[in-house]
């Protein structure tokens, strides 16, 4: 009976936030994005002032983020081999950023180690959605990536950089 009584008041709850966000800026969220707050969930994961990242992100490890960021929904921050993100970067929707791969554990049939390597993201960096970061890669200060990128090499500051594999472009 107890749960019951939750439920409704949670749904309820849940219904008025989402007319309310729907109302404010025509949009619709996940259910777990009404129930937490992007600036305090960076706050407390120790990311910079004016951070915010989503609910839907998932953080693994040891993840620095500088302030005034935006992390994207849908995002996966790896920092199991240590990751650092920048002041003022854009993180779009669905980025996978890594500091670790299985690939020598798995086709060693477990017998060598799971490989980690610091990944870096400088500051002023956009990175467009669906990106895909390798471990061990840096992105320089200012650099620009695009959409569905599968970036395994560092991109020097100030660079735009695309494709898969990323490549920098000329201008």
């Amino acid at each position: 009976m107890f749960s019951r009584i939750v439920m409704r008041l949670l749904g309820g709850i849940i219904d008025s936030e989402r007319r309310r966000v729907r109302q404010k800026w025509n949009r619709l969220l996940p259910t777990g994005e009404y129930l937490s707050d992007r600036w305090d969930r960076a706050r407390m994961l120790d990311f910079g002032a004016r951070t915010s990242i989503y609910d839907s992100s998932v953080v693994i490890g040891d993840v620095k983020v500088g302030s005034d960021t935006w992390i994207g929904p849908f995002t996966l921050l790896d920092g199991s081999g240590g990751l650092s993100i920048g002041d003022n970067c854009s993180i779009s929707a669905g980025v996978q950023i890594y500091s670790h791969d299985t690939v020598n554990w798995a086709t060693s049939g477990g017998t060598d180690p799971v490989h980690r390597d610091r990944t870096t993201i400088g500051s002023n960096v956009y990175v467009g959605p669906n990106v895909i970061i390798e471990s061990g890669v840096t992105i320089g200060d200012g650099a620009v990536i695009g959409a569905n990128s599968l970036v395994n090499v560092s991109i020097p500051a100030g660079s735009r950089a695309w494709g898969s594999p990323c490549r920098i472009q000329s201008p």
